[in-house]
């Protein structure tokens, strides 16, 4: 693991109105996360988690503050600045897996590739190697609905990290699955990161994933707060 910085949160604000009222989601923020680190996210639903997610891919913009990823200020790109750096710096992997209907599985996986100047011999060999490792080399031609949800998680880590982004986010990935897919799902993940120096940051409510991370983090009230280990799991 590197002690690199990656990803500086300075003072980042975000509120959303609802109906005639202003709610703070997060409340000047400021963080540090480096190359390698699993950090984890925890917080009760509607806590801010997503939100942070959103702001550190550009998904989303702060009201004030920034979110610095690999020395660039997201907020202050473009939109379509913002889409062309998430299709090369960030992955993204989702409680719902997002894969599109009408790609295989393959399709799936190589797309960011595809989006990003297109797809060697050599990188078409790297994707069904990896599909090869995690037993879904049979299924490069299958259509998604053809899957099983644990199948369909694994498409989906795997799309996010085929382009060789240098930060994946997570969003609740094993909140869809049955608890032995999930523990799979995890081991999975964090063997792909681990090995390749990836920064991964997942935002969860299972305390069972707590003792994995490198650090993990609490919101609250608008407050993203550094919390031990120990702590979190003796809260299960």
């Amino acid at each position: 693991m590197s002690n690199l910085p990656i990803v500086h949160l300075q003072n980042l604000t975000k509120t959303y109105t609802e109906g005639k009222h202003s709610r703070i989601i997060l409340d000047n923020v400021n963080a540090t996360f480096n190359a390698g680190e699993f950090i984890l996210l925890l917080g009760q639903s509607g806590s801010g988690k997503s939100t942070l997610l959103n702001l550190i891919s550009g998904i989303d913009s702060p009201d004030s503050g920034e979110a610095i990823v690999n020395d660039v200020a997201i907020n202050r790109l473009s939109e379509r600045q913002r889409t062309l750096f998430r299709r090369e710096h960030i992955g993204f992997i989702f409680q719902f897996f997002n894969l599109i209907p009408t790609l295989t599985v393959f399709e799936n996986i190589t797309l960011a590739i595809q989006l990003n100047g297109g797809i060697t011999p050599a990188r078409e060999n790297e994707v069904r190697t990896i599909l090869e490792r995690v037993g879904l080399s049979h299924r490069q031609d299958a259509f998604p609905d053809r899957l099983s949800g644990g199948e369909q998680q694994r498409v989906a880590i795997l799309r996010a990290i085929a382009h060789n982004p240098t930060i994946l986010l997570a969003d609740e990935p094993t909140g869809n699955l049955d608890e032995e897919t999930g523990q799979t799902i995890m081991q999975l993940l964090l063997e792909l990161t681990r090995q390749v120096n990836k920064t991964l940051i997942m935002a969860t409510h299972n305390p069972e994933i707590v003792p994995l991370a490198d650090k993990v983090y609490r919101i609250k009230q608008g407050q993203l707060v550094l919390t031990e280990q120990d702590s979190m799991v003796a809260e299960k």
